[in-house]
């Protein structure tokens, strides 16, 4: 399969990671092939969501590769930690995002187990740290274009099971807004989504007035 093309993420970034669930990630880095499905995805909306790099416009050498060609990685380290890996969508210039929350392992499994130093499979990559460990995403792939980078995104089209949609996880400001999306494999449940349901009150903001969807898509 081709990578996604650059059209795919020229799009809102709630209307890309609902279509990015079902997805196919694979990293070629480090030497060693490792792939999995993509099952839970966060959007960040760029100038106007208070929650994004980009709010109101900040622009700062750490958060440059958000303003860059729609499809580009952009990839930061949370909490001095953790990486986390993100795909610029909308622009160049909204800041919009989405971030890669979890994936269920295909390809490399052995790979991905010694990368995260023996944890239980299903906690291999069910969380965005989690995944760019598993995959060896560092910040080298930062402000990197995705179709000519060692991790691509393939195969993306409509997910034929219901999408759970949820406010953010480990976020303080639009905490209530519904822009994180998930679907469940069988016999799996991704972290965090305890809880969840398939209705949640809409964000009475107008940042989000327009741009809401769903809050399950059937």
């Amino acid at each position: 399969m081709k990578p996604l093309p650059i059209s795919f993420f020229r799009r809102p970034a709630e209307v890309v990671a609902q279509d990015l669930l079902g997805a196919t990630i694979i990293s070629t880095l480090g030497g060693a092939r490792a792939s999995g499905r993509i099952i839970e995805t966060e959007a960040y909306l760029g100038r106007d969501d208070p929650a994004s790099h980009a709010y109101r416009g900040r622009l700062h050498r750490g958060n440059a590769s958000l303003y860059a060609t729609p499809g580009t990685w952009y990839v930061y380290r949370s909490y001095g930690i953790h990486w986390c890996a993100n795909l610029v969508c909308e622009g160049p210039g909204p800041g919009g995002a989405v971030l890669l929350r979890a994936i269920l392992p295909a390809e490399g499994v052995e790979t991905m187990r010694g990368r995260r130093g023996g944890a239980r499979d299903r906690d291999l990559s069910n969380g965005p740290g989690k995944l760019c460990q598993a995959l060896s995403i560092s910040d080298a792939l930062d402000g990197v274009p995705m179709r000519g980078s060692d991790v691509l995104v393939v195969g993306a089209g409509r997910e034929t099971r219901p999408v759970l949609v949820t406010p953010r996880i480990g976020i303080s400001k639009a905490a209530d807004w519904p822009l994180r999306f998930l679907i469940e494999p069988a016999g799996t449940r991704p972290a965090g989504s305890e809880g969840t349901c398939p209705s949640i009150r809409r964000p009475s903001v107008p940042a989000l007035s327009f741009r809401a969807r769903t809050a399950v898509r059937p």
